[in-house]
């Protein structure tokens, strides 16, 4: 199965790939190392075939969602210490900062694909200042953090 990260905010969230480093812009799918080749994909809520908007999650509150394949940000008991799972940790956390500095307050949560609506295992409101370094975001599987800029 595959575990994915969510991201909610009220505001629009960026698409794409973020953290790939090619060779050239000339030769965008060629890298010299493997570290180089590791990037995050977001992908937005929205369904261009039928021109509207879905939820990935019904625990989400808010319209403007986006996902990405995780499989190298751990979980909470998972954590490796890898240069990958630092890189994509960094990369999300200033996805998330640059989200949560645009709309004040974001949604995160995790899940293995196809059980986004079960139960959530817990639930948290936190500050994104308490969030120190990349590693803090580092959740356990089906935990949602409503996380809030300001107190």
């Amino acid at each position: 199965m595959t575990q994915n990260i969510y991201i909610a905010s009220p505001m629009k969230l960026p698409k794409g790939s973020f953290g790939s480093n090619p060779v050239s812009p000339k030769q965008p799918n060629i890298f010299r190392t493997e570290l180089d080749f590791t990037h995050l994909f977001f992908e937005n809520s929205y369904d261009s075939t039928i021109k509207r908007r879905f939820s990935y999650s019904s625990h989400f509150s808010y319209k403007h969602q986006a996902a990405a394949y995780a499989n190298q940000i751990p979980l909470n008991n998972q954590i490796k210490g890898s240069a990958e799972e630092e890189k994509c940790l960094t990369i999300l956390y200033n996805y998330m900062d640059e989200a949560i500095q645009n709309s004040q307050v974001v949604e995160y949560f995790t899940s293995w694909n196809g059980e986004e609506d079960l139960a959530l295992f817990k639930k948290r409101s936190i500050h994104w200042l308490d969030i120190k370094n990349p590693y803090d975001l580092v959740i356990e599987d089906r935990e949602l953090w409503e996380i809030l800029l300001w107190n």
